[in-house]
């Protein structure tokens, strides 16, 4: 078989294949002897079913699309294994198949062209000698005596007040009915939605609508009041938006907190530690550990940027579309894990947008795999199997029933985070890092979302509703929680789930010119993956390299 080779962008592959004379007549008489096995016919025996009955029964066009469909899927694989060509993905047939089906003569040599997507050529013009600032988040030991008063107030005991009017930070017991002071003619003055009774709120900033707090602090227990209020220009119910309105507000109950002493009774009353001093060291190691962390993970996202932009790869569009696919299957598998119906849930233009949203994260997570990948493979970098099996060990003590992990992919996570720390081990002792202090270096702007028509959108937003389910299912049935993609999905790891356009095309000839029987060898086949079987390491291991 004669395969010639082209280089196409988007690390594609274009080829063009030229099927021997003995391929088109030997897949010719093997899908006539199908056809002929599994038809009855009246007056004829099975399997004895003449030729000229057969092309009259399912018509010349119907059986040379199934040939031809046989035909090239079976020389796209055997012209990847002949050229050692690593695919991403489904070929693409980039010559119209009713032209092929047209031209296709038994015998004769049949020749088409296609293309796949393939592994990008990366190149990365540098990655040492780079200067980027990072902020450095500094301990604030304020944060302490924050926490502990905020322990106090979840302890606190409610109180009844009777003596005095409400106040800020108080917790009250309204009645109120809300109306519209401006209305149309022929509208309500009544807000749907906006009454209630017995309805406990606390007295602080940002509860409710701007004016209804306030209108409540001062009014005694048992007072009712009418307040005036301005729905916000932002609101999210449209109608409402920016219009004036009142509510009537009674107050039947106030009650205020009294806070626990903060010492040791209540130290064991709500840790696991017997003195105040004890807990009070804890959090201060936590929020601590917490800083260097974040100063870390600045760091590591400032190199990343920077290695990025001397990045030079074209992302395959397949390798993109599955990164994309994992990331709204992700989104599926947390939302199960909540207790949402996922089944009515991610809906075609649910699942439409999701892919819109997750996108550009997608492609930036492959590039930033991409430069990392590149420095490992340049300076050969590795991890130790004694290093990834003692972190495996780590892991798996945390867990009481350890028989819920997959142990083969938490050593695929385990050497993918051991292998990120030491990249940027690597990157930190090659590169100058400035630290500046928090909040001083410009946020980045959110990615905007392309529009539809910007967004190639190839696989069918069913088989992303039944994988999503699949995947929630799967997990569900293991017990075991998802992790994040270790750095982004490997190349190696890629796969498809979306017949080919091969085989789209030739249902469609078939299906134009076929009679209403169903042939056997022309059938839909239906486009579905397993969900991978993860496992949750507890802030261990599952982190994502490319943050």
């Amino acid at each position: 078989m004669k395969v010639t080779q082209e280089k196409l962008p988007a690390s594609q592959i274009g080829l063009e294949i030229e099927i021997t004379p003995e391929m088109t007549q030997q897949a010719y008489d093997k899908t006539l002897q199908d056809f002929t096995r599994s038809l009855n016919i009246p007056g004829f025996r099975k399997g004895k079913v003449p030729r000229q009955v057969l092309i009259q029964r399912f018509g010349l066009t119907r059986i040379k699309a199934a040939v031809v469909e046989d035909l090239i899927q079976t020389s796209l694989r055997q012209a990847l294994e002949q050229e050692k060509i690593e695919a991403i993905g489904s070929p693409e047939l980039r010559s119209s198949f009713e032209e092929l089906v047209e031209q296709y003569k038994p015998g004769t040599a049949l020749t088409f062209s296609a293309s796949v997507d393939v592994p990008p050529e990366v190149k990365l013009n540098q990655y040492t000698g780079l200067e980027v600032k990072a902020e450095e988040f500094k301990y604030d030991p304020s944060r302490v005596d924050q926490m502990l008063e905020d322990y106090r107030k979840r302890s606190a005991t409610l109180v009844p007040v009777e003596d005095r009017p409400a106040q800020m930070g108080d917790v009250a017991t309204v009645d109120f009915s809300g109306r519209l002071t401006e209305v149309a003619e022929g509208e309500t003055a009544d807000i749907p939605g906006a009454s209630a009774e017995d309805f406990e709120i606390e007295l602080a900033e940002g509860r409710f609508i701007p004016g209804f707090i306030d209108g409540i602090v001062g009014m005694q227990p048992g007072e009712t009041k009418e307040v005036a209020v301005t729905f916000p220009e932002e609101y999210p119910q449209a109608d409402l938006a920016g219009k004036p309105a009142v509510f009537t507000i009674t107050l039947k109950e106030l009650k205020e907190r009294e806070l626990p002493e903060l010492d040791d009774d209540f130290a064991q009353e709500i840790s696991e530690f017997e003195t105040l001093a004890a807990l009070r060291e804890s959090l201060e190691a936590r929020f601590q550990k917490e800083a260097e962390q974040k100063t870390k993970n600045s760091k590591q996202e400032a190199l990343l940027k920077e290695l990025v932009q001397h990045l030079e790869v074209e992302l395959p569009e397949s390798l993109i579309r599955q990164e994309v696919d994992y990331a709204i299957t992700q989104t599926a598998i947390r939302f199960g894990q909540q207790g949402m119906d996922i089944k009515k849930t991610f809906t075609r233009d649910v699942v439409s947008m999701l892919r819109q949203q997750a996108r550009p994260e997608a492609i930036g997570r492959l590039k930033r795999t991409m430069a990392l990948g590149e420095v490992a493979k340049r300076e050969s970098i590795q991890v130790d199997a004694e290093a990834v099996q003692a972190r495996m060990q780590e892991v798996l003590e945390s867990y009481s029933d350890q028989q819920d992990v997959d142990e083969q992919r938490l050593r695929e996570v385990v050497e993918e985070e051991l292998l990120q720390e030491k990249i940027f081990e690597w990157l930190e002792a090659h590169n100058t890092v400035e630290l500046v202090p928090e909040g001083t270096l410009p946020k980045e702007p959110e990615d905007v979302a392309p529009t539809a028509e910007a967004v190639p959108d190839e696989t069918p937003s069913e088989t992303l509703e039944l994988e999503a389910v699949e995947a929630v299912e799967a997990t569900e049935v293991s017990g075991v929680e998802a992790a994040e993609a270790p750095i982004a999905t490997p190349v190696s790891d890629v796969t498809t789930t979306e017949a080919t356009t091969v085989e789209v095309a030739a249902e469609t000839v078939a299906s134009d010119a076929a009679p209403a029987e169903a042939s056997p060898e022309v059938t839909e086949k239906p486009a579905a993956s397993e969900a991978k079987k993860t496992s949750s390491k507890k802030g261990k291991s599952g982190k994502s390299a490319a943050k």
